[in-house]
């Protein structure tokens, strides 16, 4: 096996990716995939801190819009990502990873608080570590989440894993003639309004200068070819 390019990652995983074809709720089947690459990782000596999405469960822009006040909502939003956060962790734990969760709003029966110093000294000691609760404040997104904990932990880049496999020009959903971007600035992202993640997680990531690698979750491989440094998705930089 070959060697690492990035010691120290962060490993954004959306809810619906948790999903798998179920599209709803936890495929565990593709969650024990997504384990056994990352007990590889961690083997090879990456230091894999992982935030995850609730939108397997509640989006609160889009499941509580007009029914629930939005604060209240995107709360319920970060519940759903503390349960995505102790289904994979017990996953991990199943396969002897050892593993941590900390969460930005305090369930101490169940998950650590998060603390930085505690956390950086979990990623040095082996174990991964699974951030909860996006950032404990409403109105922030999981990627924005991701970015704020990458750059808190000294990451050297996000793996931005998605039910797409890079960043096009326009929707390939809805476009066949859509075009791939190998590579793309921070500023193209956000003059074109290209839907890599909000505009609020791009500024940050820019702002610390933190690359996100932009690749697909199907294929949970892909993790362990993106910390080696092969040529997958997109690689958003400066």
């Amino acid at each position: 096996m070959g060697g690492i390019r990035y010691k120290r990652v962060l490993l954004k995983i959306s809810g619906e990716a948790l999903a798998g074809e179920k599209h709803f709720g936890l495929d565990f089947n593709m969650m024990s995939r997504v384990a056994d690459v990352i007990r590889e990782c961690v083997a090879m000596g990456v230091e894999m801190g992982i935030v995850i999405g609730g939108g397997n469960f509640w989006r609160g822009v889009k499941n509580g819009e007009g029914y629930i006040e939005r604060t209240r909502a995107d709360h319920m939003g970060m519940l759903a990502t503390a349960m995505n956060c102790m289904a994979l962790a017990d996953v991990l734990e199943q396969k002897n990873v050892p593993v941590r969760i900390q969460t930005a709003l305090e369930i101490k029966e169940v998950a650590e608080p998060y603390i930085r110093a505690r956390a950086v000294r979990h990623l040095e000691k082996g174990r991964v570590v699974i951030f909860g609760c996006g950032t404990g404040s409403p109105y922030f997104s999981t990627d924005t989440a991701a970015v704020l904990r990458a750059a808190e932990i000294n990451a050297d880049v996000i793996l931005l894993a998605k039910n797409i496999d890079g960043v096009y020009d326009s929707d390939p959903a809805k476009n066949a003639s859509a075009v791939k971007f190998d590579s793309i600035t921070y500023e193209d992202v956000l003059a074109r309004h290209l839907a890599v993640m909000d505009s609020t997680a791009t500024s940050l990531s820019m702002d610390n200068h933190i690359p996100v690698l932009v690749f697909a979750l199907k294929d949970p491989r892909n993790i362990i070819r993106a910390v080696q440094g092969e040529k997958i998705g997109t690689i958003v930089k400066e």
